[in-house]
């Protein structure tokens, strides 16, 4: 049985609400479910190789997507399963309410003036060196992390869905988990995380553009976001992360990047929107604010795109006949 299109639409709207009335669990969230299969499965397969890489890869988002996608065909004999299903999965890998909530969390300590505080909380947003950043640099590794995993935990998330329905919700979120465990340049993970790596560039890139083009829609900003955007996307060293926070730089006219430090190595990446001006601590809500703005737009034209595919399919189906 066909995929149905009015199915996603309702299961994703219903899942999406989900994500903003919930959040995340604090206990038995699917999502570490699946972060302690795949470390079970590093342990029997780590090698210092990328060919063991790629196959704990493939086997671990490979198993979580197939997995779905049994579920998804049990699904589609019943509407009201499949729009169950369908928001269950959308709840389970939508990540935005958790994100503005830590990212406030961390803005009313620097807020407060308590930046121990904020250095405490931040590691729950982003993977940096807390203790090498003093308040401004707190603030700016808020607003490029808001800006980042809008796109991995909520765009991202719903363009595959749009395209793959439920499996390619699950297989990307599985994805852009093996990305966060394992595809960093440590020395365990230079070469066993190079597939995970990859493969999460692969996965994410239309999201990441998606996530640009809207944050210069729904910015304060959108032609101060085009121009940043354009100009310095690109100089970014990730192929997915630089749209993203070269549209929210330019978008709340501020300046992202910089020397950053990721367990114990220090990064100079290269400066994006460097004629706006520092972040500051209230840039956090304003980037929260955008954040969302975008993750709506994002579930609108995931819904409005999958019905349209949709609509076209039956009318060339009918014209075939």
């Amino acid at each position: 049985m066909r995929a149905d299109p009015i199915g996603f639409a309702c299961g994703a709207a219903l899942g999406f609400l989900g994500d903003r009335v919930l959040g995340d669990p604090r206990r038995g969230h699917p999502v570490a479910a699946f972060g302690r299969a795949a470390q079970a499965v590093e342990q029997r397969l780590w090698r210092d190789h990328r060919g063991h890489g790629a196959a704990h890869a493939l086997l671990c988002a490979g198993g979580a997507a197939a997995g779905a996608a049994l579920l998804a065909r049990a699904a589609r004999a019943s509407r009201p399963a499949d729009i169950a299903l369908t928001a269950v999965a959308t709840w389970a890998v939508l990540g935005g309410t958790s994100l503005g909530r830590e990212a406030r969390a961390i803005g009313g300590a620097l807020a407060a003036g308590d930046v121990d505080v904020a250095r405490e909380r931040l590691p729950h947003l982003c993977g940096r060196d807390p203790q090498a950043l003093d308040g401004q640099q707190i603030a700016r590794a808020v607003v490029e992390s808001v800006a980042e995993n809008t796109s991995d935990a909520v765009v991202g998330a719903l363009v595959w869905g749009a395209l793959g329905g439920v499996p390619g919700l699950v297989g990307f979120r599985a994805v852009n988990t093996l990305d966060a465990m394992v595809g960093h340049k440590s020395p365990r993970y230079r070469r066993f995380g190079w597939a995970s790596a990859r493969l999460d560039d692969v996965a994410g890139w239309p999201g990441a553009r998606l996530t640009a083009a809207l944050a210069v829609l729904a910015g304060p900003d959108p032609r101060g976001a085009w121009r940043v955007a354009r100009r310095d996307a690109s100089r970014h060293p990730s192929p997915n992360a630089g749209p993203v926070e070269a549209a929210f730089a330019g978008a709340l006219g501020v300046r992202l990047g910089g020397t950053l430090a990721y367990a114990g190595r220090v990064e100079h990446r290269p400066v994006l929107g460097a004629e706006n001006r520092p972040v500051a601590t209230d840039d956090i809500e304003r980037a929260v604010r955008l954040s969302r703005r975008v993750s709506f737009l994002a579930l609108g034209t995931a819904v409005v795109g999958r019905l349209s595919v949709g609509s076209f399919a039956r009318y060339a189906r009918r014209r075939s006949r």
